[in-house]
């Protein structure tokens, strides 16, 4: 936690500079105070930053998002604010942590390792996946532009077939 305190109050100046919005994901009420008040300073620093933005998953794994969100869906239920009916993707996705954040488009997994590691399970339904041998302390701007060259030469078909990505251009 110390370091990751040094990280924010060290780069926050930086982030904002950048135009570089700072958020934060996991089960943040889990974290100490001290740290979490830095995170959350830097979170509302940045709010209003319209270019890139960096995800932090703190206290963070995909199956424990996913009970809580069941848990909260099913708190709604019972407090009859929803109906078991109105339970569908989209609305279960916006009782996840990331429900302000798009699904991701391309998941980069160093150190050649073959698994998603309980990172984002319901997010990375679509995602494409680009496996290199290279670790994370090594991966640089050459190793990420290898990965989104290999990521533009893919079809993205979100479950259909080629056939039916073609269909549905021509109509």
């Amino acid at each position: 936690m110390m370091l990751l305190m040094h990280t924010i109050r060290n780069e926050i100046d930086e982030l904002d500079r950048n135009n570089v919005r700072l958020n934060l994901i996991g089960r943040l009420q889990d974290l100490p105070p001290e740290p979490l008040n830095d995170l959350q300073q830097g979170v509302e620093r940045t709010q209003k930053n319209t270019g890139l933005v960096l995800n932090l998953a703190l206290s963070y794994g995909s199956r424990t998002e996913i009970l809580d969100a069941t848990r909260n869906i099913a708190r709604a239920v019972l407090n009859g604010k929803l109906k078991i009916d109105e339970i569908d993707e989209n609305l279960f996705s916006q009782y996840l942590y990331t429900k302000d954040l798009p699904d991701p488009d391309l998941l980069i997994r160093t150190s050649g390792e073959q698994r998603v590691s309980n990172f984002l399970l319901w997010q990375l339904a679509y995602t494409e996946i680009y496996v290199t041998p290279v670790y994370w302390p090594d991966f640089r701007t050459r190793e990420l532009l290898e990965a989104i060259f290999d990521y533009q030469k893919r079809e993205r078909r979100f479950g259909k077939i080629s056939e039916q990505l073609a269909q549905e251009k021509k109509e």
